[in-house]
């Protein structure tokens, strides 16, 4: 990813955060000289800039010729930012309530689709939290799970050492490449492999067999790892 990327994140077309970017490294500019900067035709520079104006991005100078001033990316992602929360409170009270069954099972594809969905399974728990992986899979969320620890959730991990939480309870033994498997609340599990880019898939469900399947799994593992006294 590089910042013409992230800025796409915030609403900005790849057209307008290249002027943009243009605007926080040279200041205030005319329709002509951003044109001129980026090689973008005229005409499509004046849209953007007015698209960069209608999205918070920038402000015009009064004065003749007309400027364009950039507003800084902290003040202009931040309001981003709030602007958003706010349209998550209105959808979350305006559109119609609906349990989630989960009785299927949902095949979640990518990486970053897989990493956003671990988050929000470790970031709502209510009780507890099982985790199985390889330490490398498991050591960016190592933050978050200490968190939910510290917070009076409980929270197992079973991966290779030296792996060691200061709260929470971990449990060293072998695991695949790649492989990971959280189960939350005892209600829905997510299993599968990552580091794949793209063609990593796992498997979220909150289907009954398949969450008892996998907490017994745990479960009976843990045990033996205890009894052997290889933790």
């Amino acid at each position: 990813m590089d910042v013409n990327d992230a800025l796409m994140c915030f609403g900005l077309t790849r057209q307008e955060s290249t002027i943009y970017l243009v605007l926080l490294s040279e200041g205030p500019l005319t329709g002509y000289e951003a044109a001129k900067r980026t090689g973008i035709s005229r005409s499509n520079t004046y849209t953007a800039l007015a698209c960069l104006v209608d999205k918070g991005a920038a402000h015009l100078m009064e004065g003749t010729p007309v400027k364009y001033t950039p507003v800084r990316v902290e003040e202009f992602c931040d309001n981003k930012l709030k602007h958003l929360e706010q349209m998550k409170e209105f959808l979350q009270k305006e559109l119609p309530a609906r349990t989630e069954a989960m009785e299927g099972y949902i095949t979640v594809s990518g990486d970053s689709h897989i990493s956003d969905k671990i988050r929000h399974m470790l970031e709502t728990a209510l009780y507890r939290v099982y985790v199985s992986g390889e330490s490398r899979v498991i050591e960016p969320y190592r933050e978050l799970l200490e968190i939910r620890a510290l917070r009076g959730l409980k929270v197992v991990v079973i991966t290779e050492p030296p792996f060691e939480l200061a709260a929470g309870k971990v449990y060293h033994a072998q695991r695949k490449p790649g492989q990971i498997g959280i189960i939350v609340d005892s209600s829905t599990v997510l299993t599968g492999d990552v580091g794949k880019g793209d063609q990593s898939t796992c498997l979220y469900s909150g289907k009954k067999n398949l969450v008892d399947l996998f907490k017994e799994s745990l479960s009976n593992e843990i045990k033996i790892i205890e009894l052997t006294g290889k933790d």
